[in-house]
């Protein structure tokens, strides 16, 4: 059995929220990489990010363990680690507020608005969900327990504590958590329901809209119930029994229902403005019921969030409106 390897902490804080990289050297001679610089241009030769690191180690900004700035020329040391703050691009501003529904010494339980993903991936770094609330709420060691999509609002839950990261992670993955969630799309009286839909999804790696596999073993299933009808346009709602990627938004497209102004099912659409934020997705997590593994209280927490367009009234696309006050 390999013992995992102590890992120093990071010399640096954290920048808006967000980590510093922690990189391994491995475990190699020397003689393969004499130098720290000799290593890095190999490991980045054919990635965009070599200018970059170059920049980094040239600026003083590669540290060791104890904040040791590192050069190029520095020797290489088999099984060292490194840390630095990647160069960012700006992102635009999703200029909507992250409403508190809950919190306490170990949980923070929030209401996401649409367009701000959760955690960092990609082009959204410090535009999230996890990077805010660190910043907003002086909380740097605040961790997701599940994940909500960027176009989805609604309820999302975190764990103040490190300790307890494990314990609230473990309620979504033993499926201890009872979700519902609201849904806005066209209403179809040939469509009977409630239905259970089950099928089997998967989302390849690059490729945006995930896809249902006929004829697979089930790896999804979702409780479809119309709750309202308004001028042709029907209010769901959804409890997923599980939770692949994208299962919502791939079921009810399956039904031929697919979510008021989902920009991928039933078709992909060209990439969008990150700045207009007039059509969100009309999907919101609206409930999270569990019992919470730390301190043994019952929660039954509601976003404060609506969906607008069941409001009627022109302007819905402007994006989520939040309760004045926090729930």
């Amino acid at each position: 059995m390999t013992r995992r390897s102590h890992v120093p902490p990071s010399p640096l804080p954290q920048l808006s929220g967000i980590d510093p990289v922690r990189l391994r050297l491995p475990p190699d001679p020397q003689e393969k990489w004499p130098t720290l610089g000799a290593y890095l241009t190999e490991r980045y030769a054919d990635t965009r990010g070599a200018e970059s690191m170059a920049r980094l180690l040239s600026a003083g900004r590669v540290v060791g363990p104890g904040g040791r700035v590192l050069r190029p020329q520095d020797a290489y040391e088999p099984g060292g680690w490194i840390f630095y703050h990647r160069d960012m691009p700006a992102e635009p501003p999703v200029p909507f507020p992250i409403g508190v529904v809950h919190r306490d010494r170990h949980l923070l339980v929030v209401d996401k608005p649409h367009f701000l993903a959760t955690t960092p991936r990609g082009s959204h770094v410090f535009q999230t969900a996890l990077a805010r609330l660190r910043r907003e709420l002086d909380l740097p060691t605040l961790s997701p327990a599940h994940r909500l999509d960027r176009m989805t609002a609604g309820l999302v839950m975190f764990s103040i504590r490190p300790e307890d990261r494990g314990a609230y992670q473990s309620l979504f993955q033993d499926r201890l958590v009872r979700k519902e969630y609201e849904a806005l799309a066209v209403h179809d009286p040939a469509v009977e329901l409630p239905r259970t839909v089950r099928s089997h999804i998967e989302k390849v790696r690059g490729v945006m809209a995930a896809g249902e596999v006929p004829g697979a073993e089930p790896n999804a299933e979702s409780l479809v119930e119309l709750t309202d009808v308004r001028d042709g346009l029907g209010r769901y709602r959804l409890t997923p029994h599980t939770g692949r990627t994208h299962q919502l938004r791939v079921h009810m497209n399956s039904l031929g229902l697919p979510i008021l102004g989902d920009p991928v099912y039933p078709v992909v659409a060209e990439p969008a403005d990150p700045t207009d934020h007039r059509r969100p997705l009309q999907l919101l997590a609206r409930t999270l019921a569990f019992t919470d593994p730390v301190t043994g209280l019952v929660h039954h927490l509601e976003s404060g969030l609506t969906l607008q367009a069941w409001d009627d009234r022109p302007g819905w696309e402007t994006g989520p409106t939040l309760p004045t006050e926090p729930t």
